[in-house]
């Protein structure tokens, strides 16, 4: 069993519950959404048919998924026609889904009684990691004070650069970005990681693989929590909270300058809401991808896991 989000700035779309089976005989694989009826009823509905399915993107585009393409983090990339899926997930090509966990017991079963299924990491794909890492290490230092203040921000600036709703930015779009935040990295280490992002020439990019490439991004552990916070917030899945929900959900009363004397609840609560109320489209209301924005900046700021799922726990509820 193999649990996905789908990778998407919407949030009704990103808050999806897709559980997944991968059968070995045939190295098909099947996906089902889990939705609720009422109080007490949940249906499984299929999301992605059972059948054979290959990478869309990168080194192996074309190659058959087997079962090391099956690990927390890993995005599998699909194509959106002749599957009977969402419109709004309709409208792009290729979609993503992020496998978010997995049954590890059931996966070290198959791999022990599997033969043939070792998959070498090809010296592209290690040089193309190292590219990664040096860059998201030079803006690693440059994030670590301003890491909300800055991803919020970016975030806001590329969605009201998105006059066209694909998400789909130019090298040049990119580059005067990264200067106006003071992001700047190396012209070689741009263009190679440039050369990584644009697979297929065409010199556009979605904004938020570019984010995520050139800053990085929190771990599936810390995610789920942040998905937690939202979907309590937004029970309905409509991918969007008022504001006024989350000024009456939201709790300072365990943060860290509360109990520290520094501040009261009131004042960090009112900081919190003004940050957001700052980077949203729509002041009176909070979306997924806003809402992620924001922990994903603070996700920078904060090196110890349990630390950061602290306080979604504290803030949320949760």
């Amino acid at each position: 069993m193999v649990f996905f989000n789908y990778h998407s700035r919407n949030g009704r779309d990103a808050c999806r519950e897709l559980i997944g089976f991968f059968f070995m005989y045939d190295r098909s694989l099947t996906v089902y959404e889990y939705r609720q009826f009422g109080k007490n009823r949940t249906n499984a509905l299929p999301f992605i048919q059972k059948g054979v399915y290959s990478h869309q993107r990168g080194q192996r585009k074309g190659q058959q998924y087997d079962l090391n393409d099956l690990h927390v983090g890993a995005n599998l990339t699909f194509l959106s026609c002749n599957l009977s899926l969402p419109e709004s997930i309709k409208q792009n090509a290729i979609f993503t889904l992020r496998v978010t966990n997995i049954d590890e017991a059931a996966m070290d079963i198959l791999k022990t009684t599997s033969v043939g299924i070792k998959q070498d990491i090809t010296q592209q794909e290690i040089d193309e990691s190292r590219v990664f890492r040096i860059v998201q290490g030079i803006l690693k230092e440059k994030l670590s004070k301003r890491g909300v203040r800055v991803v919020t921000r970016l975030g806001k600036y590329f969605r009201e650069l998105d006059h066209k709703g694909d998400g789909a930015f130019s090298k040049a779009v990119f580059k005067q970005a990264l200067t106006l935040f003071h992001l700047e990295v190396p012209e070689k280490d741009f263009e190679s990681l440039w050369l990584i992002l644009d697979d297929n020439g065409n010199d556009k990019v979605d904004y938020g693989e570019f984010t995520r490439a050139f800053i990085g991004e929190m771990n599936e552990y810390r995610k789920t929590f942040v998905r937690k916070a939202y979907m309590k917030l937004d029970f309905n899945k409509t991918g969007r909270v008022p504001m006024v929900d989350i000024r009456k959900c939201y709790c300072a009363k365990k943060h860290s300058q509360v109990l520290s004397g520094d501040a009261t609840e009131e004042e960090i609560k009112s900081s919190f809401l003004e940050t957001l109320e700052h980077v949203c489209s729509n002041p009176s209301e909070v979306s997924y991808c806003e809402f992620e924005d924001y922990y994903e900046g603070l996700s920078i700021e904060i090196m110890d896991d349990e630390d950061f799922v602290n306080i979604l726990k504290n803030a949320w509820g949760i």
